[in-house]
């Protein structure tokens, strides 16, 4: 995944500017540094809920949203942009259940519509699923049964039904009760250990960003200032921002 020359404004804003990076397939990527700082917005460019201001992604060297033609910057074909993002899968804040519908329910309703699965084989599959996140006894729950670190477990089991080659996860522990975090950062612990998914990370989580993470990138006003090694970043960063940032958070 590259990004290049990426520019997002939002109206007079510039949230990102010039922004250029690449995540290797396989890479746990994870993106800190104050909130406003454009990391969640990048997250959001690469799932297509924001448009690009400027600039280019590519996921496996395929533009995302646009190309270059004729040295202009082109938008591709609705139907080209969806057949790449059925690649990438995205865990939000909010969980975003559907609360008219049971867990499996929740789990199958993608596989089933976007990837014209049987409903035996994704039910098989959310069922899987369910017992990796440790809540296989809870397919026939409706989400308003479950804590909120069940729910996200849920959500982290929806995003992997579609399985996806690059999974974004956007502050997944932000809007749990504290108790309920562990239970939920074990499970994305397990899923960076056991499959070789492309991770992008937005988390002010530092300890889950050290174990987890290939590289660690600060964020401060729209540019990366610092790209190290977790083990590098967390105990001898050498921008003076990002010195600051982790003696406010650590």
């Amino acid at each position: 995944m590259t990004f290049e020359n990426v520019v997002k404004k939002f109206g007079d804003l510039t949230v990102l500017n010039d922004l250029n990076f690449q995540v290797e397939r396989g890479q746990r990527v994870t993106l800190i540094g104050p909130s406003g700082s454009g990391k969640t917005t990048i997250l959001r460019l690469v799932m297509t809920l924001e448009e690009l201001t400027g600039g280019y992604i590519h996921v496996d060297g395929v533009p995302l949203t646009h190309l270059e033609r004729g040295g202009k910057r082109v938008a591709r074909r609705h139907k080209d942009v969806a057949q790449l993002t059925r690649r990438i899968g995205m865990v939000f804040q909010q969980f975003n259940l559907f609360p008219n519908m049971t867990v499996i329910e929740n789990i199958i309703e993608a596989p089933v519509h976007v990837l014209g699965k049987s409903k035996e084989e994704a039910r098989a599959r959310g069922k899987e699923l369910l017992e990796q996140v440790g809540l296989g006894d809870k397919a026939d729950q409706h989400p308003s049964r479950l804590s909120g670190g069940q729910q996200q477990r849920v959500a982290i089991a929806r995003a992997l039904a579609m399985d996806p080659e690059i999974l974004l996860l956007d502050e997944v522990t932000s809007a749990l009760d504290p108790e309920l975090v562990g239970d939920v950062l074990n499970v994305l612990r397990d899923l960076a250990e056991t499959t070789d998914i492309t991770m992008l990370i937005v988390t002010h989580e530092m300890q889950f960003a050290q174990d987890v993470s290939d590289r660690v990138l600060m964020f401060d006003s729209g540019h990366i200032i610092e790209d190290a090694q977790p083990d590098v970043m967390f105990s001898n960063p050498t921008h003076e921002r990002t010195k600051e940032f982790l003696r406010a958070v650590l």
